[in-house]
Order: C-alpha cells, then sequence, then structure tokens
C-alpha cells in the first residue's frame, strides 16, 4: 500500500475545498450585487419615498421619512425619493447607479424637473444625489453636494449612524425645498484629545505581548516546515 495515497487524497480534497469556497464567495458577491435592472420601475403619483434594499434603517425611521417626503410633495410639487442599495454592479459608482436609475424612473426632463434621488451603498458609503432643473433653481449643486457629503456622512463617520444620517437629510432637503432657509451640514464637535488620554508605554499588558510576539514566532517556524515536508512529499 502507498503511504503517500492517504496524504495525495487529501491535499486535493483540500485543494477542491478551497476552489469550492472561491465559486462560492464570487459567486454570493455578483448575486447580492445591485444594478439599475434589480429596482423595480415607478410608476405615475407612485407613493413610494424610501426604498431600503440594504435594509439598514428601521421602520421607524422609514416610516418617519415617508411621511415627511408625502407632505413635501402634496404642498410644493417636489418629491425627493431614497434609495439605499447594499453593493453596487461591477464597475459601477454611486454616481453613475444614481444617473440611471434617476433616468429610468424619470425619462423625460418636464417628469425630471421637480424629482431629487438620493443613493447610497451600504457596503462602501458611497453617496450620491441627482436633482431635477426645475429644483436646482432653489437647491444648487453646492448644497446637493454638501448634503451627500456632509450631512449623510457624518453620523456614519461617527459609527456608521443611518438612521440619524437620512433622517437629517431629509429635514434639510425638506427645509429647503419647502423655501426655508438651509438648516446647514451637521455641526461636528472636534475630538481633542489631552495627553493624559493616551496610555503610556509602561501601562500596557506586557504579558499580551509577550504571547502575541511567541504565537507569531511559533507560525513562522512551524507554518514553512509543514509547507516544505508537503512539497517534499508529493515530489518524490
Amino acid at each position: 500500500m502507498n503511504w503517500k495515497a492517504p496524504f495525495r487524497h487529501l491535499w486535493m480534497s483540500l485543494a477542491g475545498l478551497v476552489l469550492i469556497i472561491q465559486v462560492w464567495v464570487v459567486g454570493t458577491a455578483s448575486a447580492i450585487a445591485t444594478g439599475v435592472y434589480n429596482i423595480p420601475a415607478l410608476a405615475a403619483d407612485d407613493p413610494t419615498w424610501v426604498i431600503d434594499q440594504a435594509d439598514i434603517l428601521s421602520r421607524i425611521t422609514e416610516s418617519e421619512i415617508s411621511k415627511e417626503l408625502e407632505d413635501l410633495a402634496n404642498t410644493t410639487g417636489n418629491e425627493v425619493r431614497i434609495v439605499t442599495i447594499h453593493r453596487f454592479d461591477y464597475g459601477e459608482t454611486a454616481e453613475s447607479f444614481t444617473e440611471k436609475l434617476f433616468d429610468k424612473w424619470f425619462s423625460t426632463s418636464d417628469i425630471q424637473a421637480n424629482q431629487v434621488l438620493l443613493v447610497l451603498d451600504s457596503v462602501t458609503n458611497a453617496t450620491a444625489i441627482r436633482a431635477g432643473d426645475a429644483v436646482k433653481k432653489i437647491l444648487s449643486n453646492e448644497t446637493t453636494q454638501s448634503i451627500a457629503q456632509e450631512t449623510v456622512m457624518t453620523p456614519l463617520r461617527s459609527g456608521n449612524k443611518y438612521n440619524q444620517a437620512f433622517l437629517d437629510a431629509s429635514d434639510r432637503l425638506v427645509a429647503i425645498l419647502s423655501g426655508q432657509p438651509d438648516p446647514g451640514p451637521p455641526i461636528v464637535e472636534e475630538d481633542i484629545r489631552t495627553e493624559g488620554t493616551f496610555a503610556k508605554a509602561e501601562e500596557t499588558d506586557d504579558k499580551s505581548a509577550t504571547i502575541v510576539v511567541v504565537v507569531l514566532l511559533v507560525a513562522a517556524t512551524v507554518i514553512p516546515m509543514a509547507t516544505y515536508f508537503l512539497y517534499q512529499v508529493f515530489q518524490s
């Protein structure tokens, strides 16, 4: 009996398992990616204001924002829609996705005129906003960029606070599109650390550091030896 056969079989099984995992990971990543074609068409006078495909908003937040945006549409004719997705298709960006979805939902310049679309990808937190020509008269490009990059991003930078981010964005958009003064982006309080905030070298856990070093040394020794042994076995 060839004593190498069980090792060879084990090696082939491991290689096959790795390949299966790689295929599964790639396939799963592709499956959960979102393209414009995955977003349903928007019918005329559709009351949908928030599409949370990324599942990052609470029901209460989604309901509150929807009510606020519906009231805005009824009183001013200006409509805002928010879309969250988990991952863009390969090669897609927040800007390109938003442009394509905006054109898909609002096919002519007349229909686009009073529309605003805010999109966020929860994997990268990339955000983009697109507004129609009539809206741009009261919502400048500078302001839309501030909403996307400051109003939305500020709560995300402090811990992915998605509910707060979109509540703030909705409040700001509604205020501006209702003819009220722009409340502006959130005020960021600087986190000023004093010298005493940081632990000194002698205050660190020496025992933990020693364990880490030992583990790294053992791994650096054993792994190359095991790899060389297996290589010699299968080559001989």
